[in-house]
Parts: structure tokens; sequence; C-alpha cells
């Protein structure tokens, strides 16, 4: 199991950047929970899924 950042830089800034304006809050959520905090539950709970590969929510992590 690998998690990398997105390889498209613009969208690592970009989520970044709305990572710093919420507080280190999933920038695409709306609720400001535990569980949308960066590296958020949902992604979490796919890397834990070892047939899981794809992104996470926000498109700032990959899992390979």
């Amino acid at each position: 199991m690998a998690v990398h950042l997105n390889p498209d830089k613009e969208v690592v800034a970009t989520v970044k950047e709305g990572l710093k304006r919420t507080g280190g809050y999933c920038p695409c959520r709306l609720e400001r929970t535990e569980d949308t905090k960066c590296m958020c539950k949902e992604f979490r709970d796919q890397i834990a899924d070892q047939n899981f590969k794809g992104f996470c929510h926000c498109y700032l992590y990959y899992k390979d």
C-alpha cells in the first residue's frame, strides 16, 4: 500500500489552499467535524480496504 499526493500540482495547490482556509478541514465538505479533518475518516477507511485503489474525496491523495 502506498499513498501519494495527486501528481497534478495545480489540484494539490488548490486543495492545500482550501485546507489553510478551513483550518485543516476538507475544503470539499460543508461540515467541520473530526471526520472531515484532513486526512478524512472516509479516506482512512478506504486506505484500510486492501482492495481500494483511487483518490480521496478532494483528489489530494491517491492510494495504489
